[in-house]
């Protein structure tokens, strides 16, 4: 490389690519241009105007930037794949596409005046917001998509609920070690299995308990708060979770949501305690049946059995039954000494699912495996806003976890509203190669602000369809 003039770069050519001259002072181009579609999806769907609505206390005299929008702004930056205040500049910087956007000491003042009360509001706002985004996916035909297991379809709506570790490098209040040796926090979500909506989230110190009832009681909650209403009542609701929520208190919690009109049933992973070993033991071979997989068909080396009976179940709601997998270990499998005494793996769980017309164990074992997908939409969630939390101040992260769960949302109502076929099911990063990062060239014509995406590339066709779809969603009254 060389320099030709001042600011310009000769770059040499290596083996059959161009030479090219590079330079910073170049105009009418803009990159994150497909990022432009969350923005206009948060306005669709009526997410701006609740955001703005609900934090109108923070902007007494009604001036400078407007608080909905500043955290509108924050979550679309989130799902491009930002991790940091300072990430808004993205945005910023663009603003013949982004429009204004509010500075990066400004954003952090917004979600430090926070309180409890406005965080609930945003918790609202985005209740309302999904109702809308639900009604759209209904107008379009297409309603919200059942959840799959063993080649079925699932009734109603599956939540799944999972904890997982987030790491701090350095002091931030509440953060704690945590029991895999690390320091940070213990956040627990409720994702919607059915769209990869994130309904619910707490953030909590790294030393909180994986088994904590009054924690799970509260995110459900949360999650069924998100739930608009004509689905919440007279829909059967799956709740999932592995062995953390197999608390009594919890699962006497989901019961008892059926006394207010809510259809919730549980399936929860459950310790191997010596009782378990010895029903295990004692279970005659030919009591056990093969699995399944995922779609339909039997899954090799593994065999399922209902220990309904043979275990004292005593306060668990009334009806709960248990049902053991066991299987030949695949390579660096986590083995109890159970299960290297038996040399085979073993998974158990409880369910209300009730025998008539609940289906058979083999179908709700395949059914509860279904829960490990919670894992993927962490792993996606970290690279959306809660892999890493930007401030010391406790209360700035717990609103920044739920930006994150609005970050996730958006790019679930992409998928579900403005996408279809392979890219409709895509996870965050391809969304982000294909779609959201792409760059564009701004023209302007006949009074009218024109975003050109290159005719070459490959995914134009996708993301010039999903402008299309967006612009022609109904949108809410006022």
């Amino acid at each position: 490389m060389s320099v030709q003039a001042e600011g310009t770069f000769y770059v040499q050519g290596i083996g059959l690519r161009p030479k090219i001259y590079v330079s910073a002072d170049g105009s009418g181009v803009v990159g994150r241009a497909g990022t432009r579609l969350l923005a206009d999806l948060a306005d669709a769907t009526g997410l701006t105007a609740a955001y703005s609505t609900a934090l109108r206390p923070l902007r007494p005299r009604g001036t400078g930037h407007d608080p909905g929008r500043i955290t509108t702004d924050l979550a679309v930056m989130l799902a491009d794949g930002g991790e940091a205040f300072a990430d808004l500049a993205v945005l910023r910087d663009q603003a013949e596409v982004f429009g204004s956007v509010a500075s990066t000491p400004t954003a952090w003042r917004l979600l430090a005046d926070m309180d409890e009360q406005a965080l609930a509001s945003l918790r609202s706002a985005r209740a309302s917001a999904r109702e809308v985004a639900w009604l759209q996916a209904a107008e379009n035909g297409e309603g919200i998509p059942a959840a799959r297991a063993a080649g079925r379809v699932l009734p109603g709506l599956v939540l799944d609920l999972d904890a997982t570790l987030v790491a701090c490098h350095s002091e931030k209040e509440a953060a704690a070690p945590t029991y895999k040796g690390g320091f940070g926090f213990h956040p627990l979500v409720c994702f919607l299995a059915n769209t990869g909506e994130a309904l619910s989230g707490q953030l909590r110190p790294g030393n909180s308990g994986a088994n904590t009832a009054a924690d799970h009681i509260a995110v459900l909650d949360q999650a069924l708060a998100q739930i608009p209403d004509a689905h919440r009542h007279g829909t059967d609701i799956l709740v999932r979770t592995d062995s953390a929520g197999s608390a009594k208190a919890f699962l006497a919690h989901v019961r008892d949501l059926r006394k207010r009109g809510i259809r919730t049933f549980f399936s929860v992973g459950y310790a191997i305690t010596e009782p378990i070993r010895r029903a295990i033991r004692a279970m005659p071979d030919r009591l056990w049946h093969p699995a399944l997989d995922q779609d339909g068909t039997l899954r090799d080396g593994t065999e399922v059995a209902e220990l309904t009976g043979m275990v004292d179940l005593g306060g668990y709601p009334a009806g709960t039954r248990i049902i053991v997998r066991r299987e030949r270990p695949h390579p660096g499998a986590q083995l109890s000494l159970f299960d290297l005494d038996e040399g085979l793996r073993h998974q158990v769980f409880l369910t209300d699912t009730p025998y008539p017309g609940g289906g058979s164990a083999q179908f709700l074992e395949v059914r509860h495996r279904g829960h490990a997908t919670v894992e993927d939409r962490i792993r996606c969630g970290k690279t959306t806003g809660f892999g890493r939390f930007p401030s010391r101040d406790f209360g700035v992260n717990a609103v920044w976890l739920e930006l994150s769960l609005t970050a996730i949302d958006l790019l679930a109502w992409t998928c579900l509203l403005l996408l279809d076929g392979e890219m409709a099911t895509a996870e965050p990063k391809k969304l982000r190669h294909r779609l959201l990062h792409v760059a564009a060239r701004l023209t302007r014509g006949g009074r009218r602000l024109r975003l050109r995406i290159s005719a070459t590339w490959p995914w134009r066709h996708e993301l010039a369809t999903a402008f299309h779809r967006l612009a022609s969603l109904p949108r809410p009254a006022g």
